[in-house]
């Protein structure tokens, strides 16, 4: 997901979708945010959803393992309402703005912009063959001067910076504004923009989605929930992940009627500015912004060794070796998956000598270098 600023090419958006360059002298006035309605509140379907679980930890007397090993998504209030950047938000518009503008450097930056009508939703063009967003780049400056000129608008244009290196876009931050993680070397990623409606996805990482401006809502569900959650393309995909395909503002229970048993299994978390969230590894999660101005860091981080790869490459691979195999032989297949890898115990090994097991010992640096996997 992550996009490296330093990868992009210049490209311009088009002049029609970022408005006048006399809008750009127009600076927000100060007020308070408004807050729009979650589209999941437009439809019954999540009427009886439960909420996530909360917490109240503030973040220097919390241990990170200890939410981390939590194999469910927990709320943790106020975790980093103590953040320069959370305080300038909750003030006004225009503090908050001149806030981010104290670490704005120009860098040039990926962004996503769209119509008023889109109602924020990133998703597919309607033969899904490319996205229904306008993709392209823009300096930072410029980016975050639209973000707050149209973001007050009712409804506002789709203007989006998302998943980027905090680090890249607002050099020296995280001096004000951080979390500390021990040992463990987190990605650190920002999500900047008006109103936007992503789709369900999951990722492989352990992640706290911590809010500094706006509102987000998370639509949760466990991963054993994908096959009534209608999941799209794995190569084409606007969320940089495979997404569902439901309109979670609508959801067409006659072309995906399974989807009704995934909102049985569903969670709600509703955050507000200075709240976080921890999302385990491989839950799905829908995403809505609905403040004026949205701003997220989030941090994604692995436990295991970096070494071990990535599985989404071993179900890549398998989809490309095995799905297609004649039954017999899948069959066979999966006894050798469950017996090496999904019931291993240890006993697989044991008549093999441990100077020769190789991969089927212990998986070292070593182990994966010599076998070349």
């Amino acid at each position: 997901l992550h996009l490296s600023i330093r990868r992009q090419r210049q490209m311009c958006i088009r002049d029609s979708l970022w408005g006048s360059a006399a809008d750009l002298q127009k600076v927000p006035a100060r007020g308070t945010y408004y807050t729009m309605i979650c589209t999941t509140d437009r439809t019954d379907v999540f009427n009886d959803t439960p909420r996530v679980r909360e917490v109240a930890w503030r973040h220097e007397e919390c241990d990170l393992s200890e939410i981390s090993a939590s194999s469910v998504p927990v709320i943790v209030r106020g975790f980093v309402e103590d953040w320069p950047a959370v305080k300038a938000a909750r003030s006004s518009l225009s503090d908050f703005f001149d806030y981010l503008h104290r670490f704005d450097r120009g860098a040039v930056v990926p962004i996503s912009v769209g119509p008023a009508k889109l109602d924020g939703r990133l998703f597919y063009n309607d033969d899904m063959t490319g996205v229904n967003v306008d993709r392209g780049n823009a300096t930072f400056t410029m980016f975050l001067d639209r973000v707050f000129k149209f973001g007050p608008q009712t409804p506002p244009p789709l203007i989006y910076l998302a998943s980027t290196d905090v680090d890249e876009v607002l050099p020296g931050f995280r001096v004000e504004n951080d979390l500390e993680f021990g040992d463990l070397d987190p990605l650190r990623s920002v999500w900047i923009g008006t109103r936007t409606r992503v789709a369900a996805h999951n990722d492989l990482p352990l992640n706290l989605a911590c809010v500094v401006a706006g509102k987000r809502r998370f639509t949760l569900f466990p991963p054993d929930q994908t096959p009534n959650l209608y999941v799209g393309p794995f190569e084409l995909t606007p969320a940089g992940r495979p997404i569902s395909l439901v309109d979670f503002a609508a959801p067409d229970t006659v072309r995906f009627p399974r989807f009704e048993e995934a909102v049985k299994h569903a969670q709600i978390a509703d955050l507000d500015e200075g709240d976080a969230l921890f999302i385990p590894s491989m839950w799905w999660h829908h995403v809505e912004a609905t403040g004026q101005v949205n701003m997220l860091v989030n941090y994604w981080w692995r436990t295991v060794p970096k070494h071990l790869g990535t599985p989404q490459d071993v179900l890549n691979h398998a989809m490309m070796t095995l799905r297609d195999l004649p039954p017999e032989e899948k069959k066979a297949w999966r006894h050798m998956f469950d017996h090496y890898v999904f019931n291993n115990n240890g006993t697989e090994v044991d008549q093999v000598p441990e100077h020769i097991q190789g991969i089927l010992g212990p998986i070292t640096p070593e182990a994966v270098s010599y076998t070349h996997l």
